[in-house]
């Protein structure tokens, strides 16, 4: 990893913000959609770029707004990544968050968010905090190979089921389904049915199937004729150079999902599960006359 002063940390506006401590990361799971060329990485991928003065940037930033609003983040790099263990960047942001009543919507993989369940739980009953989780297989040993450097999913579910007890409110992101590999009717059913024990709010869902673009399309294609012998070519016969990569399985896949999540209250589509995570509760979210 190496270190910058970053000028900026904060985007976003109108009660909905957004922000990476880190950028790249070291969890290596071979679909990351971050590596792609478009976001210009001038640096190695797992030579993790850490924003030093990430806490002090926060508290200048949400300080200045007038409206109270949602802290979004690991929508680009894991804010529990293992450099996390050491430098508490995050919990140094979450506690900026609560001083300033601000709430809180984090994306992750790692069961390190644990280490700041006291946190959450402080800025949830303050204002609000949401923590989402990436599920992508029920089989651990598949899970290993699609994401090698982070916890399975059998512990992520335990994290879910953690904040759960807490009464922190829970969003899964099930999603990349890949073609051919984890897009079963039998995994995304043994997933949601986790998601309904534990109490999910929503699962977001982009249409059952990957993305890929420069730089992440080599890096996964490479990952499969490592992994599974063949599938590249497969993947290169049915998609060719195409952005987007529907499993076959799409609509059937989609259909188990609505139903389950139906018939359990727990919303399904992305737009409900954003409107969720972006709102916070009317009496925090106080609004100057002259807030823009």
């Amino acid at each position: 990893m190496h270190f910058v002063d970053a000028k900026g940390i904060l985007t976003g506006s109108r009660g909905h913000y957004g922000m990476n401590i880190y950028r790249g990361c070291t969890h290596g799971c071979i679909y990351c959609d971050s590596r792609s060329t478009c976001y210009q990485f001038t640096h190695p991928f797992e030579d993790v770029e850490v924003k030093r003065n990430a806490p002090a940037l926060l508290d200048r930033a949400l300080r200045s707004k007038r409206r109270k609003g949602m802290v979004g983040t690991g929508a680009m790099s894991d804010p529990y990544m293992h450099c996390e263990e050491e430098l508490g960047l995050t919990r140094s942001c979450l506690e900026v968050i609560l001083k300033n009543g601000f709430g809180a919507a984090i994306q992750t993989k790692s069961d390190r968010i644990l280490r700041d369940i006291d946190l959450l739980d402080a800025i949830n009953r303050s204002a609000k905090c949401v923590v989402q989780m990436t599920l992508t297989t029920y089989d651990d040993d598949l899970c290993r190979i699609l994401e090698p450097n982070v916890c399975n999913t059998k512990r992520r579910i335990e994290v879910l089921e953690r904040m759960r007890d807490r009464g922190i409110p829970t969003v899964v992101w099930l999603t990349p389904i890949l073609p051919f590999i984890n897009d079963t009717e039998e995994n995304v059913a043994a997933i949601l049915r986790e998601c309904v024990r534990v109490g999910v709010k929503g699962v977001i869902d982009f249409g059952m199937g990957l993305t890929l673009r420069e730089g992440d399309r080599e890096y996964y294609y490479a990952a499969l004729d490592r992994h599974f012998p063949g599938m590249k070519a497969r993947y290169a016969r049915r998609y060719g150079n195409a952005y987007a990569l529907p499993s076959p399985n799409a609509k059937a896949l989609q259909d188990t999902l609505h139903r389950i999540c139906s018939d359990n209250g727990i919303l399904s589509s992305p737009e409900d599960c954003f409107r969720f995570m972006r709102e916070l509760p009317e009496r925090h979210a106080q609004m100057s006359m002259f807030d823009l």
